[in-house]
């Protein structure tokens, strides 16, 4: 994901407003309005050159969409777009009743795990997705409404943190289920 590109950036390409919110019906429709226009079967007929310009204009086509899709992708995204870097590997500072609840979350989930209990981690995976949307909606606010870089890349982190136990927490439904 790199915002400079020779092809413009993601929003631009979609003809989008560069906020975290997004319509997703309006996301879908430029993408599938992109797509039509740059496809590679579209340039079959022409030279290696052109076929390969189409490649690379559906291939950032491609990324744009999974980034602008994915709010994790998208928080990260505006941030680059905006020249901040979000610290992801380095600066581990989170509040600390944050901190408190995830490691509730991870207990919960080991206990569930390892006693099967399917219930359990389906009400755990919930219980995430809402504190994730919460998540989303604080990040829009910060990046919307108060273009408060710092706390976006705090709730991107927050956000990344959920979307890791949401993925353990996947990976033992499935065995589970298996």
């Amino acid at each position: 994901m790199s915002a400079s590109s020779p092809f413009g950036d993601f929003f631009s390409l979609f003809k989008l407003p560069r906020r975290f919110v997004i319509d997703t019906a309006a996301l879908e429709s430029a993408y599938l309005d992109v797509q039509a226009k740059v496809h590679p079967d579209r340039f079959a007929h022409l030279s290696d050159n052109e076929r390969r310009v189409s490649m690379q204009w559906a291939s950032h086509a491609n990324e744009a969409y999974r980034t602008l899709k994915a709010p994790v992708a998208r928080a990260r995204y505006l941030l680059e777009l905006a020249g901040h870097d979000p610290e992801i590997e380095t600066n581990t500072a989170m509040p600390a009743e944050f901190l408190v609840r995830q490691m509730e979350l991870r207990e919960a989930e080991e206990e569930a795990r390892e006693a099967g209990d399917l219930e359990a981690l389906d009400a755990l995976l919930g219980e995430i997705r809402a504190q994730a949307r919460a998540l989303e909606d604080a990040l829009a606010v910060a990046h919307d409404e108060a273009g408060d870089m710092a706390a976006v890349a705090l709730h991107l982190r927050q956000l990344m943190f959920l979307e890791r136990l949401r993925e353990e927490i996947r990976r033992a439904l499935e065995t589970l289920d298996s």
